[in-house]
């Protein structure tokens, strides 16, 4: 069985990262210095420097907060500032897990549909009243769509009109192709969004446990402050570490894995079956696969010995689509291809 499902890399870890993180295991394994500092000191710090150099976005340090994972920040956005009731719009299909959690907390899913254009993708914003948030996940999950600055502004302006708080979920930003770019949200409408992202997608680091929210938004940043300093936990010191190595001396590791993801990409176009339909990513290590009807995972799965994501878990839009990771090695790539053609 080849598991290309699970949205982490088939690919050694940066050695920056597993220097820094033998030496912390050999070293001294005790409270670190940034303990009691609420934006974690030197992520927050490794965070600005990373989004100025990168994206020319002059985050301010002073308005990140640690959190482990997006879903956990999410769901603490979602807490402090909406009630059960309120609506939040996501483009769909959507990343599942942020579906899930709109379900269980009572959050009234506002689906903005990516549709099918050519050999990309567009959406139309519907009327966005009795929403509360947008969450906009650009990169997207699962289409690879990275949203132009004209998508971004008529968001924003949607945004505007309705009062949303904007959380912003980049933390594919930095696995975007040429000559496509990724624009910070917070760029466009800085006192709405809450910016969330993390070094576990680019740099392969999902056990880390170790991400981070930017809160341009007065409000929220104030209800999250007015909580008890530790309900919701801290990073350890081994994720704060790894991810400051990754953002400040990864981008050697990180430039040779994208090339090799380019390649992947242009390759499934090159070889996958004509009774697949395909549109290139422009960003993520996702390939969103039309195969033209339900409950094809299972098929591949059972039959070819492949296991992928099964669309319909994706919400509106996937019913027939399946998902593929193709951050691996060229040669199982080729495997994972050549069993799917049958």
């Amino acid at each position: 069985m080849i598991p290309a499902w699970v949205a982490d890399m088939d690919l050694p870890t940066a050695p920056a990262v597993a220097e820094v993180l033998r030496r912390r295991a050999d070293g001294d394994l005790g409270y670190p210095v940034w303990l009691l500092d609420q934006s974690a000191g030197p992520l927050a710090e490794a965070f600005a420097e990373r989004m100025a150099d990168r994206f020319g976005w002059e985050a301010d340090p002073g308005l990140v907060r640690p959190f482990n994972d997006l879903n956990q920040a999410l769901q603490v956005l979602l807490q402090l500032w909406t009630k059960p009731g309120d609506g939040v719009a996501v483009h769909v299909p959507a990343y599942h897990p942020f579906l899930d959690t709109l379900d269980v907390m009572d959050r009234p899913l506002c689906p903005i549909q990516m549709e099918p254009d050519g050999e990309t993708w567009r959406f139309e914003v519907p009327d966005l009243s009795g929403c509360r948030v947008l969450l906009l996940v650009n990169p997207h999950n699962p289409t690879g769509r990275a949203f132009t600055e004209r998508e971004l502004t008529e968001l924003a302006e949607h945004a505007e009109r309705h009062d949303l708080l904007v959380i912003a979920d980049e933390i594919h930003a930095d696995l975007v192709y040429e000559p496509h770019r990724h624009i910070p949200f917070a760029t466009i409408a800085p006192e709405r969004t809450v910016t969330l992202t993390s070094a576990t997608k680019a740099f392969n680091l999902g056990g880390i446990r170790c991400s981070v929210a930017h809160f341009g938004h007065e409000g929220v940043r104030k209800a999250l402050e007015a909580q008890p300093p530790f309900v919701y936990g801290s990073p350890s010191v081994f994720g704060v570490e790894a991810t400051v190595a990754a953002w400040r001396h990864g981008d050697a590791w990180l430039a040779q894995t994208v090339a090799l993801l380019d390649r992947n990409r242009r390759t499934i176009a090159e070889r996958l079956p004509a009774t697949f339909r395909y549109r290139v990513p422009e960003a993520t290590y996702l390939a969103w696969l039309d195969v033209g009807r339900p409950g094809m995972a299972e098929v591949f799965e059972r039959e070819a010995k492949v296991r992928l994501n099964d669309g319909a878990a994706f919400g509106p839009g996937g019913e027939s689509c399946v998902r593929l990771n193709f951050a691996t090695t060229e040669a199982i790539l080729a495997e994972i291809l050549s069993r799917l053609a049958g």
